[in-house]
């Protein structure tokens, strides 16, 4: 049969993915000791992803520096004993024959919070291992605490930091490079005229707004080199008026692709609590969609994709140039697998561990 859409191989600069069924970043919240370092259920979570046949497994929000991490159990690449863990965790994910990205991320006023599955809410104490965060405006997410506005040192050491994780994240053998643009962490609250308050050349316009992010697209770019991947994941609309919206995504997806970006992860929301969103399968396809033609970029689709059919026409009707999955691979981490034999397509990328259980027999336990 005709190989399905997502399931021919995809080329970025000097990589290649075997298929276009990808791992989006899931925050984790499960270092233990607060130091950033990824542990043994960080290799077990993403390797599963690996085996189960993914084209590009992602880490989830990787911090740049120790107050750029969403709690304080999150992971980071600022220090070498993470670049170390990471290194180990990647060697395993290319054993299986996956590509391995991670996501550069700082966030901001959402900073110093406590994981969803804690007992607090808000910003963690110092008292807990809190710290103070910092926004382009002293405006606080939520009962959040007011975070301090950065100045131009500030603004600087932000450019140098996700310049230094994209080293050791390149040091620890990964492929692909995300800058975290969405979900109401530091560069979306940056783009966002609800959160940018500025009166700078950081704030006001469009073109200011994007100003830091383009920074940090381009430092990154000179630091990797031209032939690794480099991704940027936008937040295309804050389901708010007066907020970010999909025609200034499109805009600064423009920007960043000449500014050294090759790809768009597009996602929507996450600066604004309470904001009604209509979910549904597959809601937040139109904005990838949206921002892939407007811009002339290539895009990854995410929200609600749960069926390999689905997916399927997805990519194939050009809507998007891959399918990037959160839930639905956290509950069955051989979607890519089960996907392909939904739709008759041969793998030859099974594990050897797994091929009595490739195609279940009339009688078979």
């Amino acid at each position: 049969m005709q190989t399905p859409a997502i399931f021919t191989p995809y080329t970025i600069g000097s990589v290649t993915l075997r298929n276009r069924l990808w791992v989006s970043p899931m925050c984790e919240y499960s270092v233990d000791d607060q130091s950033g370092v990824p542990n043994d259920w960080h290799l077990v979570h993403l390797g599963a992803f690996a085996r189960g046949g993914a084209g590009l497994v992602m880490t989830e929000a990787t911090g740049v520096v120790a107050n750029g991490r969403i709690t304080p159990q999150d992971v980071g690449i600022y220090t070498d004993e993470q670049r170390d863990a990471w290194a180990r965790i990647v060697s395993f994910i290319h054993g299986q024959g996956a590509a391995a990205g991670i996501q550069l991320a700082h966030a901001g006023r959402k900073a110093s919070s406590y994981p969803p599955f804690a007992e607090g809410t808000g910003s963690v104490p110092p008292s807990e291992g809190g710290w103070p965060t910092v926004a382009p405006s002293a405006v606080p997410f939520d009962d959040y605490d007011v975070p301090t506005e950065l100045d131009a040192a500030g603004i600087a050491q932000i450019v140098a930091d996700f310049v230094s994780g994209a080293r050791r994240a390149l040091d620890a053998g990964f492929d692909v490079l995300e800058v975290h643009a969405a979900h109401g962490y530091l560069l979306h609250q940056f783009l966002s005229p609800l959160s940018n308050l500025r009166r700078d050349l950081y704030g006001g316009s469009l073109e200011n707004r994007a100003r830091l992010l383009l920074e940090v697209v381009a430092a990154v770019r000179a630091q990797a080199g031209e032939g690794v991947p480099l991704f940027v994941r936008f937040s295309a609309t804050d389901w708010e008026d007066g907020g970010l919206d999909k025609e200034q995504v499109a805009t600064v997806a423009g920007w960043a692709a000449a500014a050294g970006a090759d790809f768009f992860d597009i996602s929507t929301g996450g600066l604004v609590p309470g904001t009604t969103i209509p979910v549904g399968p597959g809601y937040q396809v139109p904005f990838a969609d949206f921002v892939k033609h407007e811009s002339s970029v290539e895009v990854g689709a995410v929200g609600l994709i749960t069926e390999a059919r689905q997916a399927e026409d997805i990519v194939s009707s050009g809507k998007a140039d891959a399918v990037i999955l959160g839930r639905a691979i956290m509950r069955d981490p051989h979607f890519p697998l089960r996907a392909a034999h939904e739709l008759g397509y041969e793998l030859d990328y099974w594990p050897k561990q797994y091929l009595r259980a490739k195609w279940p027999r009339v009688g078979a336990n």
